[in-house]
């Protein structure tokens, strides 16, 4: 049996340009570099008149964050799976570049495999 975590981040009071696409997804791109793992597509999309999604597809599942500007909140999504493979890196990065007030982060264990009780 696998367990994975998963970790889901509400990002409140940023600092950073929430509506720069382009930085977002440079972000999301080291936050991947920094657990090993490997982009295969990414996916931007803008919302009118602010507000931006930016997804990476990783080869060990997926990073995304989805922004509200005018309220300075981020919702991050960070799932990575394999050895050695800590989403918590991932968050460090992306912290570190958002630059939040404050952040609730909740965990969730992906299990993979049989368990049944």
């Amino acid at each position: 049996m696998l367990e994975i975590t998963q970790l889901l981040v509400d990002a409140y009071g940023c600092e950073a340009d929430l509506d720069d696409a382009e930085f977002l997804k440079k972000t999301l791109e080291k936050a991947s570099e920094a657990v090993g793992a490997k982009v295969v597509r990414e996916i931007i999309h803008r919302f009118s008149p602010v507000g931006v999604t930016v997804i990476l597809i990783l080869a060990e599942t997926h990073i995304s964050i989805h922004t509200w500007p005018e309220h300075g909140y981020a919702a991050v999504d960070v799932f990575v799976c394999g050895e050695g493979k800590d989403p918590h890196r991932a968050w460090d990065v992306i912290r570190e570049a958002l630059g939040p007030e404050s952040f609730d982060l909740r965990e969730l264990t992906r299990t993979i495999g049989d368990k049944r009780i």
